[in-house]
């Protein structure tokens, strides 16, 4: 077992796992620790816990120690140094004309570098932009192109259920989303429907996909034949959080449909679930896959990117 805690740098970016040492931190204060990229300061958002070693991917870099006031006044002027580098990177980006849109800035603690945050459409040769930053700043300068997942979750906002977007709230990553996450909660494959602000498909898909896969894991298909209280029927519709399914029983030349809980019943012939997908639309489908596609090659390009 070993003591770790949680340390997040950018508001709403992911947590990453420091040895704290000796210390003793509680949520919300603010700590030095030590990066690839040397110091930095971040705020605890996990405070300390155990944590078996087979968790752990990696040796954990340390917290150096409890920022003090002099660390609190220089992340303050980093924090006005980003709103001035900002401005400036934006006006050479009129400038030079390039295809791209600013979205955030990071000035690193240590005063080393300075990361520019932009999305854009495609490929952009922003090298001579790099030139003219780095000449006015005189520190290294890193463009990173950011999905739109990322610069939804930088500005906000509500989602269709009314509430604040997961990824503004409590999702910490980004997790690959797919349209069998869809089918398997019984959504119709409607691209309004089940994309996000952003335009990608929704995070909450992922977020709730545990639990049906566990749920759907013990549930009978639909078409299933199945006996009950009131005799033999076929599983007409089936509700996977409620564990409740509607049964379709012949009453002479006529047909009756009840609702039965999932322990009320028994299966007597299960059928493979083969969703059919022929009402749904074809463009709708063909625009999910490919924002399938951008989804997973976001998440590639995170990987290579992501390092503490």
């Amino acid at each position: 077992m070993k003591t770790i805690i949680g340390i997040r740098f950018r508001r709403l970016g992911k947590i990453y796992f420091f040895d704290p040492k000796y210390l003793i931190l509680r949520k919300g204060e603010f700590v030095i620790v030590e990066t690839t990229d040397g110091e930095d300061i971040g705020e605890v958002m996990i405070p300390n816990r155990k944590l078996e070693d087979d968790k752990i991917p990696t040796p954990l870099k340390k917290v150096l120690r409890i920022a003090n006031p002099r660390d609190m006044k220089h992340y303050e002027e980093c924090k006005k140094k980003e709103k001035e580098a900002y401005d400036y990177c934006n006006k050479k980006i009129k400038e030079l004309n390039l295809k791209m849109k600013l979205t955030d800035v990071e000035y690193k603690f240590n005063n080393t570098k300075i990361i520019f945050f932009f999305t854009a459409d495609g490929r952009v040769d922003f090298r001579e932009l790099v030139k003219e930053l780095a000449a006015n700043y005189k520190v290294r300068i890193e463009l990173r192109q950011i999905g739109v997942r990322d610069e939804v979750k930088r500005i906000g906002g509500n989602g269709v259920c009314g509430r604040e977007l997961c990824c503004c709230s409590h999702l910490s990553n980004f997790e690959t989303v797919s349209i069998k996450m869809a089918k398997e909660q019984n959504l119709s494959l409607n691209l309004s429907k089940i994309s996000g602000n952003c335009g990608r498909l929704m995070c909450c898909l992922k977020y709730e996909d545990d639990v049906y896969a566990e749920k759907l894991s013990r549930l009978p298909h639909v078409g299933a034949i199945v006996k009950t209280e009131d005799g033999v029927g076929e599983i007409d519709s089936v509700e996977t959080l409620a564990e409740r399914v509607r049964i379709k029983i012949k009453d002479g030349d006529n047909f009756t449909y009840k609702k039965y809980n999932i322990n009320d019943i028994k299966v007597i012939k299960d059928v493979i679930n083969t969703k059919d997908d022929e009402n749904e639309n074809s463009e709708d489908i063909k625009e999910l896959e490919r924002l399938e596609e951008l989804d997973k090659e976001d998440k590639r390009k995170e990987s290579e990117e992501d390092g503490i």
